[in-house]
């Protein structure tokens, strides 16, 4: 198994990131989301887009599933309107 993340790699596909960004224009949403889904791809889920390659990182998977629309964030506002009135 390769090292998650190599010197000599680029961290990251800066064009998947603009268009990830396009869909959910929030960054700390999108660093959850990003955060997660490579945590489930590491742990074996199957991505919900094909590889470009067998060497494709798990961050770029990730990135493409939210660019390409196959992830989406639900956000309860409600919920967390209720947790804040709870806590005064």
């Amino acid at each position: 198994m390769r090292p998650a993340y190599s010197l000599e790699e680029e961290p990251l596909n800066a064009e998947l990131l603009k268009q990830a960004k396009l869909r959910v224009p929030s960054i700390p949403i999108l660093v959850n989301m990003v955060s997660r889904r490579v945590a489930q791809l590491n742990a074996g889920f199957r991505p919900y887009v094909k590889p470009s390659g067998p060497e494709e990182e798990r961050l770029d998977i990730a990135l493409r599933e939210i660019a390409e629309g196959k992830l989406i964030a639900e956000i309860d506002f409600a919920a967390s309107d209720k947790e804040e009135n709870t806590e005064l």
